[in-house]
């Protein structure tokens, strides 16, 4: 691993969105639990301390609730994705992770989850 490398973990963002394909879902907001892991190679930020050298996670965090507060979604797999996009689209970085649940979703379970993972490629 390299030892140059930043994790930036958001979790548990809860938010609310319409996601799913029943008239139920496609009417009410639903909680979403959105956990997001970002690598990127930070060593100008740790040697300066300088915000321009640095990923910016409220920015990133600000997107995420933009896309997921003002958008509809029948498919996890597609909201997942979208997030991954934003998590994934500054060119520092290396590696990200979107996870997100749906509580309830299940009669007889805490929640449904998915995640998607996005690496690099030179």
């Amino acid at each position: 691993m390299n030892p140059e490398l930043a994790i930036i973990r958001i979790k548990n963002l809860r938010l609310r969105t319409f996601i799913g394909i029943k008239d139920e879902e496609i009417n009410n907001r639903q909680d979403v639990i959105i956990n997001v892991t970002i690598h990127y190679v930070a060593d100008k930020a740790r040697k300066t301390d300088d915000m321009e050298h640095a990923l910016n996670y409220r920015t990133i965090t600000k997107a995420i609730i933009s896309l997921v507060e003002d958008n509809r979604f029948s498919l996890l797999e597609h909201l997942t994705g979208k997030i991954l996009e934003i998590a994934s689209e500054h060119p520092w970085v290396e590696y990200a992770t979107v996870e997100v649940d749906k509580p309830h979703a299940l009669r007889f379970a805490d929640s449904v989850s998915l995640q998607l993972s996005w690496q690099r490629q030179d």
